[in-house]
């Protein structure tokens, strides 16, 4: 019986933990928000061009994604068959892909939300 007292206990000092961890992040969270917000209220201009600018690479990213599981789908035996076909791959696709995702991240955060038209 002492053993699961001492295991409700444990348990709820892990609930109040997780708590005051999740009011944190949430925290955080919010204030980049109402910054991103702030920069993109002072920075109209940017943000559309960001906004334009995710748009249009998002058509690119989406046909530089097909063509990699394209090729990954098509290669698959042989990554399984050889370190260097599947080195081969990720040096011709992965840092590409890891710089674009970031492009594509930092534009988005960027970008000047939708306008909701008025009325709806």
């Amino acid at each position: 019986m002492a053993l699961l007292r001492e295991m409700l206990a444990v348990q709820k000092k892990s609930c109040e933990i997780l708590g005051e961890v999740l009011k944190h992040v949430s925290l955080q969270q919010r204030q980049r928000a109402a910054e991103l917000k702030a920069w993109r209220e002072n920075n109209p201009t940017v943000a559309r061009a960001c906004r334009r600018a995710a748009e249009g690479l998002s058509r690119v990213h989406t046909d530089f994604l097909t063509g990699l599981a394209e090729e990954a789908a098509e290669s698959a035996e042989d990554f399984t068959d050889s370190d260097y076909a599947l080195g081969e791959f990720i040096d011709r696709y992965g840092p590409r892909l890891a710089h674009f995702n970031g492009v594509m991240q930092l534009l988005s955060q960027l970008a000047m939300p939708d306008e909701k038209p008025s009325g709806s």
